[in-house]
């Protein structure tokens, strides 16, 4: 997989989630998901050598969806809540397992109602303008998706789908996120959007 690196060393760190999720080289993560029953789907994130960096629980189909993200202790690292009843499929992430304001890092959204490509806009808790701080683009017949900050690639996730995987409610995504960027947020990216697509 190539991916455009960012202008240089002065480039700053982009931590969402956390400075300890911003790794110092390219970071290559493999990303497995498994419905384990009609309520529970579970995702665990890995590193190359096949230890386990996230782990990430929450119901399917419930009317307000909820996921948490804990590290490898269990403790809570991020908390992602789909708005119930909205156009654009939208999505709070808090820190840990907040749920005020003062907890929220990023709001989520589809870019439009009715899309031929898929996009998501992300907005930082801080931005009161209408302008994305960053924005994921992919196909809607893919989960394999980039994510960008203005025209520098952050992070690219692709979706290695096997119908052998699929009968059996498993799923897997190889990511490669840039150095000095959050992957906690580039994993909770990988699970909203594959939760829209589930919904």
């Amino acid at each position: 997989m190539a991916i455009q690196r960012l202008g240089g060393d002065d480039d700053p760190m982009i931590s969402v989630v956390g400075d300890r999720f911003c790794l110092p080289y390219v970071a290559e993560l493999l990303v497995k998901k498994k419905v384990q029953a009609f309520s529970n789907a579970h995702y665990d994130v890995f590193d190359t050598t096949g230890n386990i960096l996230l782990q990430i629980d929450g119901g399917v189909w419930n009317l307000k969806r909820k996921r948490v993200m804990r590290d490898p202790a269990g403790l809570p690292v991020l908390t992602m809540r789909e708005k119930a009843f909205t156009w654009r499929h939208q999505w709070l992430i808090h820190q840990g397992e907040g749920s005020d304001s003062k907890d929220l890092l990023c709001t989520v959204q589809t870019s439009h109602a009715l899309q031929i490509k898929r996009r998501l806009d992300v907005f930082l808790a801080g931005n009161q303008t209408k302008d994305c701080d960053f924005h994921i683009t992919g196909s809607l017949s893919s989960l394999s998706f980039k994510v960008h900050k203005g025209n520098s690639v952050l992070a690219e996730v692709i979706h290695n789908f096997t119908w052998g995987s699929f009968c059996k409610g498993k799923d897997s995504f190889t990511m490669r996120v840039q150095p000095d960027v959050d992957y906690a947020f580039i994993v909770a990216l990988t699970v909203i959007i594959q939760e829209n697509d589930s919904g």
